[in-house]
C-alpha cells in the first residue's frame, strides 16, 4: 500500500514538472543570473571589473561553442549571414562591452543586489527602444509597467531628508550611474541582437557577440595600457574560480535554460520569471552576506518586478 502511494506521488510530481517545465527552466535561469552576478561581484572586488570582463570571454566562448555543437552540430558561426554578423557584432559591442563595462563596475561600487534591481529597467528600456527603432507596439499595461518599474527602483535608491525636504540618492551616485548605463547598454544590445539574430541559433549568435566583445575589450585594454592588471589577475586563483563559475552559470547554463523555457512556455512568462533576480537575491543577501535590507528596499524590488511582468502581459 505504501509502495503504491509512493509511486503515485512520484508520478504526480513528474507530471507536474513536465507540465511546468518551461516555468521551472525560467526560474532556473533567474537563479543562474542571480549567482552569476554575485560571482562576478566577488571577483571584481579582487582583480577589478575590467579583468573580470575580459577573462570571462574565452570561457564563455568555449561553453557557447559546446552549446552550438550540441544543438546544431557546428562549433563556429560560419554559416551566419552578413546581416546577422553586422548586427550581432554591433549588439556585442553595445551589450557586452558598453553595457557590461558599466554593469561590472556597478557590482563593485554598489553591489550586485542594487545593480540587479537597477538592471530591471533594461526590459522597459528595450520596449521603448523597440517602439522607437523597430516600430513595435506598447500596450497601456506596458506603459503602466514601465512606470511601476521606475517607481520601484526609485523607492530603493532614493531617500527624502525630512529636515531639508530634499530627495537624494542613498548609494554612491557613480555606482547608480554605472548601473543605469549598464541597463541602457543591455537594452540596446538586446534590440540589435533581436534584429540581427532572427531565427539563428542562440548559442552561435552569442558567439558572434562574444567575438565583438573580445575585439572591443582588447582595443580598450591596449589603449588604457591595462595589460599588467590583466596579467596580474592570473595570480589570484580564487578570483579566477569565481570568474569561471560566473561564466558557466551565465552564458552556458543560463542561456541553455532560457532556451528550454522558451520552447515550453510563452515568451512573456519566461521574461517575467527570469526578471525576478532582484527578489531572489534579497534572502541570499540577508542570510549569506549578512547585509541589512530595509523593508522599503524589498517593497521596491517587488514593485519593480511587477512592472516588468505588466510589460509582458
Amino acid at each position: 500500500m505504501a509502495t503504491t502511494k509512493a509511486k503515485t506521488e512520484d508520478y504526480l510530481v513528474k507530471n507536474i514538472m513536465i507540465a511546468h517545465l518551461g516555468e521551472l527552466a525560467a526560474l532556473g535561469t533567474a537563479l543562474c543570473w542571480t549567482f552569476n552576478s554575485m560571482a562576478y561581484e566577488a571577483a571584481g572586488k579582487k582583480v577589478g571589473s575590467l579583468s573580470v570582463n575580459y577573462l570571462r570571454l574565452p570561457v564563455a566562448f568555449l561553453l557557447c561553442s559546446v552549446g552550438a555543437f550540441v544543438t546544431r552540430g557546428i562549433f563556429l558561426p560560419i554559416d551566419a549571414s552578413g546581416h546577422a554578423w553586422i548586427w550581432l557584432l554591433v549588439s556585442g559591442l553595445l551589450g557586452f562591452v558598453l553595457g557590461d563595462i558599466f554593469l561590472f563596475e556597478a557590482y563593485v561600487q554598489i553591489g550586485s543586489r542594487i545593480s540587479l534591481l537597477i538592471m530591471s529597467a533594461s526590459p522597459p528600456l528595450a520596449a521603448l527602444m523597440g517602439f522607437l527603432l523597430l516600430g513595435e507596439k506598447i500596450s497601456v499595461l506596458g506603459l503602466a509597467g514601465i512606470f511601476l518599474t521606475m517607481i520601484g527602483i526609485g523607492l530603493v535608491i532614493l531617500n527624502r531628508n525630512p529636515h531639508e525636504k530634499k530627495v537624494h540618492f542613498n548609494r554612491p551616485v557613480k555606482g547608480i550611474l554605472y548601473a543605469s548605463l549598464g541597463a541602457l547598454g543591455q537594452a540596446l544590445g538586446l534590440i540589435f541582437s533581436k534584429y540581427g539574430m532572427g531565427s539563428y541559433n542562440a548559442f552561435s549568435a552569442t558567439q558572434i557577440r562574444l567575438i565583438a566583445a573580445s575585439i572591443g575589450f582588447t582595443i580598450l585594454i591596449t589603449a588604457r595600457k591595462k595589460w599588467p592588471q590583466i596579467t596580474a589577475s592570473f595570480s589570484n586563483k580564487r578570483a579566477l574560480g569565481q570568474i569561471a563559475v560566473g561564466s558557466v552559470l551565465g552564458p552556458f547554463i543560463g542561456v541553455n535554460l532560457s532556451l528550454l523555457a522558451l520552447q515550453h512556455t510563452a515568451t512573456g512568462i519566461v521574461s517575467s520569471i527570469t526578471s525576478i533576480s532582484p527578489i531572489i537575491i534579497i534572502p541570499i543577501s540577508i542570510l549569506v552576506l549578512k547585509e541589512k535590507v530595509a523593508p522599503k528596499e524589498i517593497l521596491g524590488a517587488c514593485v519593480s518586478i511587477l512592472g516588468v511582468i505588466l510589460l509582458f502581459l
